[in-house]
């Protein structure tokens, strides 16, 4: 028995030594809503003809509305001469149904290894967001909230991408972010009757071009003043065709913020053209954004956003309505862990979130909710009342 004993303490003691070395964080949230919405159709697919059909006032219960649901699993390990290892599997959820998102990946937000040094930055491999993506997140006001953000039409689908080698390096104030990615994973069924079949899982032998992806981003967040410039593109398969005709989805953004004791502001501009193997233009357009968060007390905030989106070409029309959209989050945090939120947003020209053709209603695709406006509205109003739990 004392033989067993000291056994069991040595074993402990060895496992604390090896732990000093290295950490493995468990963390998550859960955010669930309640939600209004009206002249809301069904999603356009072959089905039904692409015809959303009328619009319906509709309430429902939604997963994320202020963050996605997920759980994760994030770790580190010393490995001398300011070295360390690191990895992240970060799962999302339907917190309302407790099916997975992502279109079933076990962890479908993020799942990369990488090896970082104090100096020269980090190199990780695995399913990643961009380097547009990590760049504009802060000078956005609600952060890329889940529910009404239009970060489909402001970033891409492919915001997130599988198969992804990244470079990261933060100097003083500055941080700087590459990556490529050698098959992004995104596919988007056809959603509207003149377009396409939108990507897929890419890395093809002889076809290193199709579905791959690209981008680089520089911010700066020193001081009351942040500044950040970004570049992605995405060269999707469309239809049936091959790396030597896949299209062309890109990007190039600026933004800037500015911090006030009350708060923040914060806006920018996102140039877009998205165009076919052929060379002809599936979208053209320039969108803005402007707004910010106001720290009412150090519990309530609220945050306001309007985002507006010059149409100047899909598929070939180039007189489609510009849409726009105003969203107010009201956030009230009751502890450092749990908040409850009212979230409402006003879109014209557009569902919510801005889901439209123009991005083949990848919003309602994402979200499993459809956005898509019905027959003869022209706007679409949406509220949701929420609680979110962070671990």
């Amino acid at each position: 028995m004392k033989l067993n004993r000291f056994a069991a303490v040595a074993l402990a003691a060895c496992s604390g030594s090896a732990l000093a070395q290295s950490s493995i964080t468990l963390y998550g949230v859960v955010d669930a809503n309640i939600e209004y919405v009206n002249h809301v159709g069904a999603v356009p697919t072959a089905a039904n003809g692409f015809n959303p059909g009328p619009g319906h006032d509709v309430v429902r219960a939604n997963s994320g509305g202020f963050s996605g649901s997920r759980w994760g699993i994030r770790g580190v390990e010393d490995l001398g001469a300011e070295m360390q290892a690191v990895f992240v599997l970060e799962n999302g959820f339907n917190g309302d149904a407790g099916t997975v998102q992502q279109s079933g990946r076990l962890f479908g937000r993020q799942a990369f290894v990488g090896i970082k040094h104090a100096t020269y930055g980090q190199i990780s491999l695995g399913r990643q967001y961009t380097s547009l993506f990590d760049s504009i997140v802060n000078f956005v006001p609600t952060y890329f909230a889940t529910q009404y953000e239009p970060i489909t039409l402001f970033t891409g689908s492919n915001f997130r991408e599988d198969n992804t080698l990244k470079y990261t390096l933060n100097v003083t104030n500055f941080t700087g972010v590459a990556h490529y990615s050698f098959g992004t994973g995104l596919a988007l069924p056809q959603t509207v009757e003149s377009g396409l079949a939108i990507g897929g899982n890419g890395e093809v032998p002889s076809q290193a071009r199709r579905d791959s992806a690209y981008g680089a981003s520089l911010s700066y967040t020193g001081g009351s003043l942040w500044a950040a410039i970004a570049y992605d593109q995405f060269n999707p398969s469309i239809g049936t065709t091959s790396s030597t005709s896949s299209g062309s989805f890109k990007k190039a953004t600026a933004a800037v913020s500015y911090s006030f004791p009350w708060g923040r502001v914060m806006g920018g501009y996102r140039w877009g053209q998205n165009k076919m193997p052929s060379g002809a233009t599936i979208g053209r357009d320039d969108f803005f954004w402007f707004g910010g968060i106001y720290q009412v007390t150090p519990a309530f905030s609220l945050m306001l956003e309007y985002d507006y989106d010059k149409v100047r070409n899909v598929f070939g029309n180039t007189s489609v309505a510009n849409p726009w959209q105003v969203n107010l989050i009201a956030d009230y945090n009751f502890s450092k862990r749990t908040d409850v939120y009212l979230s409402v947003a006003y879109a014209k020209h557009a569902g919510l979130g801005l889901d439209s053709a123009l991005i083949a209603n990848a919003v309602s695709l994402a979200l499993g909710n459809s956005y898509a406006r019905g027959n003869g509205n022209s706007s679409m109003m949406g509220v949701s009342i929420g609680v979110r739990h962070r671990f």
